[in-house]
């Protein structure tokens, strides 16, 4: 087994878990991908704006087909975009989307310190999680935690980047490219941002 796709022990979780509150990040521990679901059904309140990433982890925990079924009461941002054909109005309904009340993905990675990474070819989602959207939610399967930054960046190069390739050579017939990486140490509270990680005791995402 890979080192990098070894769900977190207890321990490694507990340290995580502080990490994250000490970078103004609320955690929570989950066992399932369904209980991920629920929690995040629990704390986005009908009305409001959603966007969100392309993310494997939110597919596979079954938000994706929600956000679709529209049985949820929220304004999904990403679904105007994907329904306006045209490019110029497109592109103008993305802008708009970067201030949605919520936004939701994964990251490729977090420390036991509670920095965490996210990379990305064009950058789209980045904007949303550095500043932009006022309610930050990460859904992460505990295999993604890692003893340091310096794991963190080598989990993305050397694990998160061959799957995520051959993912897109099946889907496409691309390659992957990371172009840019961020990486977060601290959520300032003077931003008045929410930001949430659901740490799920599952191997979700990449």
């Amino acid at each position: 087994m890979n080192k990098f796709d070894k769900l977190a022990d207890e321990e490694s979780l507990k340290k995580t878990v502080e990490g994250l509150k000490k970078k103004n990040i609320a955690p929570f521990v989950v066992n399932t991908g369904k209980e991920a679901h629920d929690k995040v059904l629990e704390l986005i309140p009908k009305g409001v704006s959603v966007m969100n990433g392309s993310s494997r982890t939110l597919e596979q925990v079954g938000f994706i087909e929600h956000l679709k079924s529209g049985d949820h009461g929220w304004d999904n941002q990403h679904e105007t975009i994907l329904t306006e054909k045209d490019p110029s109005k497109q592109a103008k309904l993305r802008k708009q989307a970067l201030l949605a009340d919520y936004y939701l993905g994964s990251v490729h990675a977090v420390t036991e310190d509670g920095d965490y990474i996210v990379a990305s070819n064009t950058g789209s989602q980045l904007s949303h999680i550095v500043y932009s959207s006022s309610n930050l939610i990460f859904i992460v399967g505990t295999q993604k935690i890692v003893p340091t930054l310096e794991d963190a960046l080598k989990r993305l190069e050397e694990y998160v980047v061959p799957l995520e390739n051959e993912n897109m050579q099946q889907k496409y017939g691309i390659n992957t490219q990371v172009n840019k990486i961020v990486i977060v140490k601290n959520e300032n509270p003077m931003a008045g941002r929410k930001v949430t990680m659901i740490l799920v005791k599952e191997k979700l995402g990449f």
